[in-house]
């Protein structure tokens, strides 16, 4: 192709994958950090070495196992980061349990539809979080709890369901506290235990979580024990991690990012996980990192910046935080510089990927320029191979713009019963097609500039949202900003700028504009801009576009465009 470089990489590396469940390895690591301390939980006063934890873990594991549940069952968490969630993490692996990640922030009718897509045998819930009581959504849900024995739920809506465990000291009827599922282990079960570690496949399903599209129904995404665990090595290799590191989880353990750039990445190499909070608070992260000497520290962008823009920020001690992750959606440039400089985190990566990936594709390293580490998410990571393709399924050359796909180790097993769904994401290759627009540079450097659906053609031109962010970014009144496109009767689609203004600060779209004109081409200055206290969110902190594109178009009265 005229001399140039196809849009095509993989990652080679004279580290092999790790062959083993997450069970096997989790004693091996065990037998060697038996010792040093591996999880502290500020809000709930835990501080218990890896010794300390493989005991409670085997004893929730055997305690599984005498609930009659059996290696393959699917079993639900619902809750908020606690001492509880890892422990279940870790002994369902070695049950051969399915673990089911249920999002703390899923109401009435989510519950049921995740519940029943997989059907869960078994739930573990928090009895509430903010202003949601999970228990009285469960008893609506369920009625027949009230009076049924633990284990014997028959639910009309949830036929699958038997068990309801709840956290906490108070008794519900019809539910098991957790605290009493280990105690119920005999030594049968602690000696099936043993002898499932000889049997389980680290091809097995292990993990189920759910993706939350804009459209239709979330997907199941399935992970095996193979998937994770070595993309839990792999990136705390790429971050140096050892196990002298002490690692700052404020994001959701319910999503990748917590439960595997967070706890896989600290099991694989001895580091110490430690839980500011039972959810994200910028003060408890910067009391945490302080008080616990943490040396890296996880987080979306919208996190880092309220850590940075917090009034008591200047009065805490993060000298010795070195490394960590900024991922989850989009880095802002201006926002990463601020982290390396103001947070002392010199070997900050860039992670990108998605929960199908097991999440993580593509990382910087803690030796990249920073001038690669702010512009770009790094490169393939080891034993995965990634391609950037057009709208016919052809490579393009280094420095075009296609969607990103990615294939290997790390890509799912598949969307739990939905095969017609799954064939859609993973071609006959093997490739998952990921829905985003990338760019790769001829040193195999990828950047990721849009969603496939958001990108903004406006008469003709194809414009990308996050060029324009970064340009806004620079403003020194902006804190933060998203960009969208919205429906036109003249141009298709016109872009629309929200942004969220520094405390204190004012602004007028005049103002906002003539900042834009001749620095960027006519077409992407934006024609409406809003000026908004936030954005509308999930809880992983993942900008809600389509939210806001809805909103806009009620306001301005318009409809999109009819496609053919």
């Amino acid at each position: 192709m005229s001399g140039s470089r196809l849009s095509y990489d993989h990652g080679t590396s004279t580290t092999p994958l790790i062959g083993a469940t997450i069970g096997n390895f989790f004693d091996e690591a065990v037998a060697k950090y038996r010792e040093r301390e591996a999880l502290v939980v500020r809000h709930q006063g835990i501080r218990w070495t890896w010794g300390e934890l493989a005991a409670k873990v085997d004893a929730l594991a055997a305690g599984l196992l005498a609930l009659g549940l059996e290696p393959g069952d699917r079993i639900g968490i619902w809750s908020q980061n606690n001492s509880e969630w890892v422990l279940t993490q870790f002994a369902t692996a070695k049950a051969g349990l399915v673990l089911v990640n249920i999002n703390p922030a899923y109401r009435r009718s989510e519950l049921d539809y995740a519940l029943n897509k997989v059907g869960c045998k078994a739930l573990i819930t928090s009895p509430a979080l903010k202003t949601s009581d999970y228990l009285e959504i469960i008893n609506d849900l369920a009625p027949e709890l009230k009076t049924s024995k633990p284990g014997e739920l028959n639910s009309k809506a949830l036929p699958h369901l038997r068990w309801v465990i709840r956290l906490g000291k108070d008794k519900t009827p019809g539910m098991l506290n957790f605290d009493e599922v280990a105690p119920r282990a005999t030594n049968s079960q602690h000696e099936r235990l043993k002898q499932l570690a000889g049997t389980l496949q680290f091809d097995d399903a292990i993990n189920i979580q759910f993706t939350s599209g804009t459209t239709g129904f979330p997907k199941g995404a399935t992970l095996s024990h193979h998937n994770i665990l070595n993309n839990g090595w792999f990136i705390g290799e790429a971050m140096k991690l050892t196990p002298d590191d002490r690692l700052c989880i404020p994001v959701p353990l319910y999503h990748c990012f917590g439960m595997v750039l967070g706890n896989l990445a600290c099991l694989t190499h001895g580091s110490t996980m430690v839980y500011p909070a039972e959810a994200f608070d910028p003060l408890s992260v910067l009391e945490t990192v302080q008080a616990e000497k943490c040396t890296a520290l996880h987080g979306v962008p919208t996190m880092f910046i309220a850590e940075l823009d917090h009034p008591d920020f200047a009065r805490f001690d993060l000298s010795r935080l070195r490394t960590g992750i900024m991922a989850g959606s989009p880095c802002p440039i201006e926002v990463m510089k601020r982290v390396i400089d103001k947070m002392n985190m010199k070997e900050v990566t860039i992670a990108y990927g998605m929960t199908e990936t097991s999440p993580v594709s593509t990382q910087s390293s803690t030796e990249d320029s920073m001038e690669r580490r702010v512009s770009t998410v790094g490169r393939v990571q080891p034993h995965i191979e990634i391609k950037i393709v057009d709208t016919e399924g052809r490579i393009v050359n280094r420095g075009e713009t296609g969607e990103f796909c990615t294939r290997g180790y790390s890509v799912m097993r598949g969307y739990w019963g939905d095969a017609e769904k799954t064939n859609e994401a993973i071609d006959t290759a093997g490739w998952m097609h990921t829905g985003d627009l990338a760019t790769m540079d001829d040193a195999g450097y990828v950047n990721i500039v849009g969603r496939l659906k958001d990108m903004v053609i406006r008469g003709g031109e194809n414009v990308y949202p996050r060029e324009i962010e970064e340009f806004l970014y620079r403003h020194p009144k902006v804190q933060d900003v998203q960009v969208i496109g919205v429906p036109d009767p003249k141009y298709g689609e016109e872009v629309c700028a929200w942004i969220k203004l520094r405390e204190g600060e004012r602004a007028s779209e005049e103002e906002i504009r003539e900042f834009c004109k001749g620095q960027i081409a006519h077409y992407k200055i934006p024609r409406y801009i809003r000026f908004v206290d936030q954005f509308p969110m999930t809880i992983t902190g993942k900008i809600q576009k389509f939210v806001m594109r809805e909103e806009m178009m009620k306001q301005l009265g318009v409809t999109a465009a009819k496609t053919a």
